[in-house]
Formats: structure tokens, C-alpha cells, sequence
């Protein structure tokens, strides 16, 4: 008898365990619209491609999330007026957050959050007060005060998006030596060497990638040797390719497949896994572009356009396998599951969803 109550709990332990192929997303949302509970997570399943909402946990606008590399914590911006970062101890147990400290961020609607690879140091950047900040993250995960801020200053030709600067995104190089940050207001992409030991800033030694007047630079990402970067550009919607060699970045790229009706709206940017293809979000028409790669020149050639088959898709993520592409879209509350051809970059709607208010970040904890 005690043998065959064993194998009835086995089984009924075996029902409950999330399955070997589950990975857990983190979903961030804008909460101002009253329907949003705040951050979501989903237990999302590489073999079938179905998601399944585990928790959530209230904040403010979490328009944006990073994951720390022990993925133990999770933080995230609340984009206000009177911005704020927060953190959020992760329970693998639950797939539940939840809230550690939270810290003001000296600017108003911080709109990006990272952190270092040695999870010692969280940069965020505030959009409409264009600046950024340097927080130090305690062992318990708990964020510190402001250690240092940095104010961009000028403006662009674009009068209604380009008054002043706008600091769009706090990007973390490869080797962990420099701070990316690319802003929409003036043009430029930041470059400031990083200490990790002291968690400073140079401002000093900073240098910048000059955009075309008007692009209106808004996220970046390198490939993982560092010698090449993708910066997409919101308000022209090209993609920009740098090529970097020690200190110096060249353009060597710009390549414009957005119709010119549907400008002023390009959103997110992401490498495949395998660093073979592009990835780029458009809200104007509510697509994904996908480019292929040249590893030897870095440079892209466009391959197709997928539409989201839903309303403006802020954010999107590749699964970390590469077998899978979710989109994020705000507008018309879910999230498309598309399958990744890996060979080809191609997209096929699963026709699963993953409904949501107004998802505007995706962040995978592996």
C-alpha cells in the first residue's frame, strides 16, 4: 500500500513540476490605462510554444526590465514624471516577484534599465529629463541611492520629438568597459568608458557615434565579440551599422526598408542567438524586419518583412534556443508567438497569444 501511495505522490509531483522545456518570461507593461496589474510572469513551454501565466506583482508603468545574470532579482523602471527604479527578488519556486527597494532616479520617465556584468551596477536612463543615472546593487539585491548622474544636453531638427535630449537607452558593451547611450534628442550615441571597480562613469574620455540629423537614435546592440554594432533609429526607422576597432566606431551601413509614411515609430532591435540575422520592431505598420548578417563586414541585406498581426509592437524578444519570436503589442494588448525558421530568419504565426494589457517589455529568465 505505502508503495503505491509513493507512486501516486511521484505522479502527482511529476503533474505539478513545470516541464524541462518551460522557461519563464517576464512581461512589463504600462499600468496607466487601469487595466494593467504591472509586471506578469509566464512559464513558456520551447516545445509547444504555449505560455501559461504563473504571477503577477503591481508597480507603476514597468515599461522596461533587466534580469540580473544569477537571476535572482529582476528590476525594473516606473516611468512617471518623478521616475523610479525598482527591485524585485525572483522566487524560481513560484515564478513570483517580489519587491525589494525601490529608489527615485533624479529624472522624469525612465524609460531603460541594465546592469553590468559583474551585477554590481544598474545604469537607467530617463527619456524626457534626458539624463542617466549609475545605481550599486547590494548583495541582497536591494538597489542603492543615485552614485552618479549624467546630463546630455542639445536638441535636433525634428522640432516635436527633438526639443531637447532624450536618453533612450543605457546599453553595456560586451567586455563591460563602456556604456552605450543612445538619444533620441540629439542625434548621438554616447559612448562612456566604465569602471567596474568603482562603478564611475568617464565622462571625461567620452566620445560619441554621430546619427544622420533627424534618425533619432533609440536602441543598440553589439555582437558578442564586440566588433560590430546595430543601432535602429525611431524617428527615420533605418538601421545604422558601426563598426568598431579599440576606440574607434565607423559607420559602415545605413539601411532604410521602411516605407516613409510609417517613420517616427521603429522601436527594438535584437541579434539572433547565433548572431546570423537582425531583428528590428516597427509600430508605424506593426512589423518585424529581419535582415541577414555578414559576419566578416558585419553588414545586413534585408530578407523579409512580418507583419505582428497586431497593433504596435514596442518590444520583442528571441527565445534563447532561437526556435521562437514573441511580440509585444501595446497597443492592441497581446503578444504574437511566431516560430523561427533558424536557417532562413523566417517567421511563422503560431497563432497562440498571450494576453496581456499593454505589453511594452519582454525579458526571458533563463
Amino acid at each position: 500500500m505505502k508503495s503505491v501511495i509513493l507512486s501516486l505522490l511521484s505522479v502527482g509531483f511529476m503533474l505539478y513540476t513545470p516541464s524541462s522545456s518551460a522557461q519563464r518570461l517576464v512581461i512589463g507593461t504600462y499600468t496607466n490605462n487601469n487595466a494593467s496589474k504591472g509586471i506578469y510572469l509566464y512559464d513558456f513551454n520551447a516545445a509547444t510554444g504555449e505560455a501559461k501565466e504563473l504571477s503577477s506583482v503591481k508597480a507603476g508603468n514597468p515599461s522596461y526590465q533587466a534580469v540580473d545574470n544569477r537571476r535572482h532579482f529582476v528590476y525594473s523602471v516606473n516611468e512617471s514624471d518623478e521616475g523610479k527604479i525598482s527591485a524585485f527578488k525572483y522566487d524560481p519556486s513560484t515564478g513570483s516577484l517580489s519587491l525589494i527597494n525601490q529608489q527615485p532616479n533624479n529624472g522624469s520617465a525612465p524609460c531603460y534599465v541594465s546592469i553590468d556584468k559583474t551585477g554590481k551596477w544598474l545604469f537607467a536612463g530617463n527619456y524626457s529629463s534626458g539624463n542617466l543615472t549609475v545605481h550599486a546593487i547590494a548583495a541582497d539585491g536591494s538597489i542603492g541611492p543615485i552614485q552618479q548622474t549624467v546630463q546630455h544636453t542639445g536638441n535636433g531638427p525634428n522640432k516635436n520629438r527633438q526639443e531637447s535630449a532624450h536618453v533612450h537607452c543605457t546599453y553595456v558593451s560586451p567586455d563591460n568597459r563602456f556604456l552605450y547611450t543612445p538619444d533620441l534628442g540629439i542625434d548621438k550615441v554616447m559612448i562612456y568608458p566604465f569602471d567596474a571597480q568603482t562603478g564611475r562613469l568617464n565622462t571625461d574620455q567620452s566620445s560619441a557615434i554621430i546619427i544622420p540629423a533627424g534618425g533619432g537614435p533609440r536602441h543598440i546592440v553589439f555582437t558578442q565579440n564586440g566588433k560590430f554594432g546595430y543601432i535602429i533609429e525611431e524617428l527615420s526607422g533605418a538601421i545604422t551599422v558601426v563598426a568598431r576597432k579599440g576606440l574607434q566606431h565607423t559607420i559602415v551601413q545605413q539601411i532604410n526598408n521602411l516605407p516613409a509614411q510609417y517613420n517616427g515609430a521603429s522601436a527594438d532591435i535584437h541579434l539572433s542567438p547565433d548572431e546570423h540575422f537582425l531583428y528590428t520592431s516597427h509600430r508605424g505598420n506593426s512589423t518585424i524586419q529581419i535582415h541577414q548578417i555578414d559576419a566578416k563586414t558585419g553588414r545586413i541585406s534585408f530578407v523579409a518583412e512580418q507583419a505582428t498581426n497586431g497593433n504596435f509592437p514596442r518590444n520583442f524578444t528571441l527565445h534563447p534556443s532561437g526556435k521562437y519570436l514573441l511580440a509585444a503589442n501595446q497597443k492592441s494588448n497581446d503578444i504574437t508567438i511566431f516560430k523561427r525558421d533558424i536557417r532562413t530568419g523566417l517567421l511563422t504565426d503560431t497563432q497562440q497569444r498571450i494576453r496581456v494589457p499593454a505589453p511594452v517589455c519582454l525579458q526571458w529568465i533563463d
